[in-house]
């Protein structure tokens, strides 16, 4: 739980800007046809249904998944998890099953405030480069958002933090060969963490999109 705080900051400025280069490319990208009005409903929906959800995911696989693999390689280079072991504990519900689920949960809250974030920062492009008013740009917002677009979106997120947290979980306790074992484990978390995120998505997109 204490990785997914540390994250706030990685994910926020991730997603404020993400959220105000949306904002300006959408403008002038739909000023030749008259689309400037539009800003509002494409920054919400791109951003709740898809840009949030990865990116948020992404950022917490190079940074949470990461630290897990790390934690639990030197644990297992050291031998501690063998000793867990050998005292009749179960090393997957001592020190697999709190991480996983801490993912699970903190994840969906950090895309949610990683969502108002970018929202935020689409607002201030709105009203700085575009010459929207506030009202305006979040009258769109709220019209173009609906509850399962929310709905996909954070749902995501709770299979993207199973997967991260079980492929760090697995890297971190078969680590064998010392300090180069324990970082090739790490670096093979945040690829393998983030190739699963990314085609995920797209199936989840399409489970979502029929069941909502």
């Amino acid at each position: 739980m204490r990785s997914g705080v540390r994250s706030l900051t990685i994910t926020n400025i991730t997603l404020l800007f993400t959220g105000m280069v949306l904002a300006i490319q959408t403008a002038y990208s739909l000023a030749a046809y008259g689309g400037k009005s539009f800003v509002g409903d494409i920054v919400a929906l791109s951003v709740v249904r898809e840009l949030g959800p990865v990116l948020t995911a992404l950022m917490v696989a190079g940074r949470v998944g990461a630290g897990i693999t790390a934690e639990l390689g030197s644990m297992a280079v050291t031998e501690q998890v063998d000793a867990l072991r050998a005292l009749a504990a179960n090393p997957v519900r001592k020190l697999v099953v709190p991480r996983v689920a801490a993912l699970v949960i903190v994840l969906p809250v950090l895309t949610i405030l990683a969502d108002t974030v970018a929202l935020f920062g689409g607002l201030l492009m709105a009203v700085l480069e575009v010459g929207q008013t506030r009202a305006y740009f979040v009258s769109h917002v709220l019209s173009a958002l609906t509850v399962p677009d929310i709905l996909s979106g954070v749902g995501k997120t709770v299979f993207f933090g199973y997967f991260i947290g079980v492929i760090a979980c697995f890297n971190g306790i078969n680590a064998r060969g010392g300090a180069d074992g324990v970082g090739k484990a790490t670096t093979n978390t945040v690829v393998v963490s983030s190739i699963s995120v990314i085609i995920s998505d797209f199936f989840l997109t399409k489970l979502f999109l029929m069941l909502l």
